[in-house]
């Protein structure tokens, strides 16, 4: 019986050199993206989508147009030339970071009229794991049975895929409240909605999720250093799979909430209130700042309800 032609797609290049050491059959392309933070628009590669990307990329982390190109167009143009693959194998994590690439993933292929059998390999526990594990962190044994275990996508997957990613891009993510408790084979994309839901301002203090927690780390840890406080906020950030250069953004617009001297950083005056929720830091932190096709200050996330109010 012939082999299967397979296609990997992997998220980033950490994973990819997994891939590369596991010596698995198949092709690989490597994602090189971030599309749960910036704007973007819902045809994935367009001339408007990567003009949204590039100039984010380039006014926050500094990537030129050039290495854009070489490091995410190139492998996108390679995606829009395939062709007849058995399956294509998505090599996802369960975080926010991961979620909102692949289905990205998934909208450009449809949109290249890429309808191949599509399968899954997402963290989650192991049997004898104790919690899930970055698939890049894992051994090679360990991926292999993550691999072996490789969820196939139903139409229904692929097209709530294709749904979420649209509402993403949209102007109105409150709609995106409506697919959390839909059931897919996507066993971590509620998770992943809540967590984005929960990166609006709150109603009641104008910080995100993401912010709040990083001034409870400081509250309730000893923290030494701006260092110190990146690795931590890292580690405990539950679900939205932020690197590093994502995550020091979130420390920077936060540094008038805390001090920091030789040996340790602690909230002032103005952090205390926002973790109190005494006051509320709205009109201060507001910028231009978007997730996906929507302002992060056009809605606020009522702590309450669990839902968005437009402004």
């Amino acid at each position: 019986m012939e082999d299967k032609k397979l296609l990997h797609i992997t998220n980033g290049d950490d994973l990819a050199q997994k891939f590369v050491e596991m010596k698995l059959p198949g092709d690989l392309i490597t994602w090189r993206e971030m599309l749960c933070e910036g704007p973007a628009s819902q045809d994935v590669g367009d001339a408007e989508f990567l003009k949204l990307r590039r100039k984010f990329l380039k006014e926050n982390y500094g990537i030129s147009k050039q290495e854009y190109q070489e490091k995410f167009v190139t492998e996108l143009d390679k995606l829009a030339a395939i062709n007849n693959y058995d399956e294509i194998v998505l090599w996802f994590e369960f975080d926010l970071f991961s979620h909102m690439n692949v289905l990205a993933v998934i909208a450009f292929l449809l949109q290249n009229k890429k309808h191949d059998p599509l399968s899954l390999v997402c963290s989650r526990k192991l049997e004898g794991e104790e919690e899930m594990v970055p698939l890049s962190e894992l051994s090679e044994e360990n991926l292999q049975k993550h691999y072996e275990q490789r969820i196939p996508l139903t139409d229904d997957d692929v097209r709530t895929a294709e749904l979420i990613w649209e509402l993403y891009c949209s102007k109105n993510p409150k709609r995106l409240t409506g697919e959390i408790n839909k059931s897919t084979n996507f066993e971590y994309l509620a998770s992943s909605i809540r967590a984005h839901i929960e990166r609006f301002p709150s109603a009641k203090t104008g910080l995100n999720s993401l912010e709040v927690n990083v001034l409870k780390l400081i509250k309730e840890h000893e923290i030494q250093s701006l260092h110190h406080l990146l690795g931590y906020a890292l580690k405990y950030q539950g679900y939205y799979g932020y690197v590093d250069v994502q995550m020091q953004r979130v420390i920077d617009k936060l540094r008038e909430f805390y001090t920091v001297s030789d040996s340790h950083i602690h909230l002032n005056e103005d952090g205390e209130k926002a973790l109190s929720g005494s006051k509320n830091f709205y009109q201060r932190l507001k910028d231009n700042e978007y997730y996906g096709g929507v302002r992060k200050y056009d809605f606020l996330y009522d702590p309450d309800s669990h839902d968005l109010l437009k402004l």
